[in-house]
């Protein structure tokens, strides 16, 4: 990231529409590396004020609470995030509209709803960002696809790839591919969670107390993503070769092939992908009703 952008991201004013658990990762991400000062983050919900407090009281982020209103906040931001639930998300952005202005980036991080679809909401020809990105943007790890409308001018690109850069890693994709980012990285985590969770049950039936399960699962886990990564091989590569012929890793592999565990893995995948594409179309039904 140049100097340049950098300078001019610490001027801007942020505000999350919608404060659950995307909001607060990307939040907390941006937080935690100095990207922006908290003073400069609003963040907004229809009605949780506890969760508002908690939010203010952890990260130092602005609410309603602090004083001012929802609407002073977003027609001051520069950059609008949208994070609220899909199911939510069409009657919500339509209630924003009047406070919203061209010279405002958009950022939408609603699995499923297209730019197209955004735009229609907010009328005019206003700068929209699609997103997917992922929990792991807490700690700098994300993942983030980012699709950007022909309104966003190349400042805002620069910006906006500088935001997701800080809370991880980010892929520009057309349009077309952000099911499959959803399914791919922005479920992702929860995938290999359950994978971990089965793993930490497993141990603990074999004898091992819970907190000691769960450390020798984490790690096990820590070490074959590092693998991969350090290593450049692929993960196929690096399974056979723990993989003896007739051992213990061959034994278990076979009875996770037996029960159709990779198939099941891209099923999953696409099943994801599917429901995203299934909320958008919800949605746009619904603005034609």
């Amino acid at each position: 990231m140049s100097l340049i952008t950098q300078t001019s991201i610490q001027t801007l004013k942020l505000c999350f529409y919608g404060a659950g658990s995307m909001a607060e990762a990307v939040a907390k991400g941006l937080i935690n590396e100095k990207l922006v000062d908290a003073s400069r983050i609003s963040m907004l919900n229809r009605q949780n004020a506890d969760r508002l407090h908690t939010l203010h009281e952890v990260y130092g982020v602005q609410t309603v609470l602090q004083g001012s209103s929802n609407e002073t906040y977003l027609s001051e931001s520069d950059i609008i995030f949208l994070a609220m639930k899909p199911k939510d998300a069409a009657e919500a952005i339509a209630a924003i509209k009047p406070f919203v202005s061209p010279k405002q980036l958009i950022i939408s991080f609603i699995a499923g709803l297209s730019i197209t679809c955004i735009e229609q909401l907010l009328g005019g020809q206003i700068p929209v960002v699609r997103s997917m990105p992922n929990t792991s943007s807490t700690i700098g790890l994300g993942v983030t696809g980012i699709s950007y409308s022909d309104h966003v001018t190349p400042q805002q690109k620069l910006i906006t790839e500088a935001i997701f850069k800080s809370i991880g890693i980010n892929a520009v994709v057309d349009e077309s591919l952000q099911q499959g980012i959803t399914g791919v990285s922005g479920s992702g985590p929860a995938y290999v969670y359950y994978f971990m969770e089965s793993m930490i049950e497993a141990a603990k039936q074999l004898g091992f107390a819970s907190e000691e399960a769960k450390e020798l699962v984490v790690q096990t886990v820590l070490g074959a993503a590092e693998m991969v990564r350090a290593t450049g091989e692929e993960p196929s590569e690096l399974r056979r070769k723990v993989t003896s012929p007739n051992g213990t890793t061959q034994a278990a592999i076979e009875l996770l092939d037996n029960n159709h565990f990779s198939e099941t893995i891209v099923k999953a995948v696409f099943r994801s992908a599917e429901r995203a594409g299934e909320l958008g179309a919800a949605i746009e039904r619904s603005l034609n009703e």
